[in-house]
């Protein structure tokens, strides 16, 4: 049987009016009380139901999910995993699409946490990178997470999962050289995105460790989308000298490079090798197969809600003045034909 709020309370040998304050994280409980309460929480692996939820107070069970992003694959992924992790703990989540640069957006946030209740919201790029906004959520005491590109967090900061997209993106550039290009070129997304710009360091970093020159006509500015790749391979192809393999930023770039490729008659990998990144559906529906790098999207999702919900219970106990690590995803490269020449 599932556990209700009755028998934490006789396990924890408190009232339910008790249980009910830790919960709702009152304030009123002392700290041995408070600790014995959700410790009992733990062990039965207490969920809350909705009435226990209404009496408790909805808002310490509803996490927001606030995002700007195009790419739908990645948007999915995002949910997926927040949504698996919600579920096992008694969350409910509540999505927020947004415009970033809009003028109002740190309104906007302020006043969904506050209509909503929220008890603390899960951020992925750009907004998790918006310095303004992170301010504005730390002076209202907002509790979040942030999903960021790097591999190690600011020592005492909000807590944080990371993606090294610096050594992934070496990874594959690496690949490429290993297949015996030397001409590479870059099609970058968008630079408010640190993923861009640690994709970016991570293919100038392979290139320069096997002394390779970095063409400047041969990194072409962009946004993450199939039009920059179609438009960005024209350009390429169109040079005096052109790159005999091209990473792309992300797989919808690199999908849409692959197509417009096709389109001039360029074969594919055999005259121009095309590398994307993240394992997103773009990189299996195209032909050849696209190489990329194997971005957990779902599993990053879930480790960041599990992480704000961690830091959830330490503000409950008292106890969250103790900085939790962050947890570092390196995605691993996926070699498929766009790349393969053997």
């Amino acid at each position: 049987m599932s556990a209700t709020i009755k028998s934490v309370a006789e396990h924890a040998g408190v009232s339910i009016k008790t249980v009910s304050r830790v919960i709702n994280n009152e304030g009123t409980v002392k700290p041995d009380t408070l600790a014995k309460v959700q410790a009992a929480i733990d062990e039965l692996n207490y969920k809350p139901n909705k009435a226990a939820r209404d009496l408790a107070g909805r808002d310490n069970f509803v996490l927001g999910y606030v995002y700007d992003n195009p790419n739908a694959y990645y948007i999915i992924d995002m949910q997926k995993g927040i949504l698996n992790e919600c579920r096992a703990n008694g969350y409910e989540l509540l999505i927020h699409p947004c415009d970033a640069s809009s003028r109002d957006i740190i309104q906007e946030i302020l006043g969904m946490v506050d209509s909503a209740r929220l008890a603390g919201l899960i951020l992925s790029p750009p907004l998790s990178e918006m310095p303004e906004v992170l301010s504005a959520l730390d002076e209202k005491g907002v509790r979040y997470v942030r999903i960021l590109s790097g591999s190690e967090a600011l020592e005492n900061g909000p807590p944080c999962v990371l993606v090294n997209d610096y050594q992934a993106a070496y990874q594959i550039t690496e690949h490429l050289i290993q297949q015996g290009h030397r001409d590479i070129g870059f099609i970058a997304g968008e630079k408010q995105h640190n993923s861009t710009i640690e994709r970016q360091k991570g293919f100038a970093a392979a290139l320069a460790a096997h002394d390779l020159p970095q063409h400047p006509e041969f990194v072409i500015e962009g946004t993450y989308s199939f039009g920059t790749g179609v438009e960005s391979i024209e350009k390429l192809l169109t040079l005096p000298h052109i790159p005999t393999a091209v990473f792309a930023c992300n797989d919808e770039i690199a999908a849409g490079a692959l197509f417009g490729a096709r389109m001039r008659g360029v074969d594919v990998p055999a005259t121009l090798a095309i590398a994307g990144f993240e394992n997103s559906p773009f990189s299996r529906q195209t032909f050849p197969p696209l190489t990329t790098a194997s971005q957990p999207t779902d599993q990053i999702a879930q480790r960041a809600t599990s992480t704000l919900i961690q830091s959830l219970k330490a503000r409950k106990l008292g106890n969250d003045k103790q900085p939790i690590p962050a947890h570092v995803f390196v995605p691993e490269l996926v070699v498929r034909e766009s790349t393969n020449r053997s």
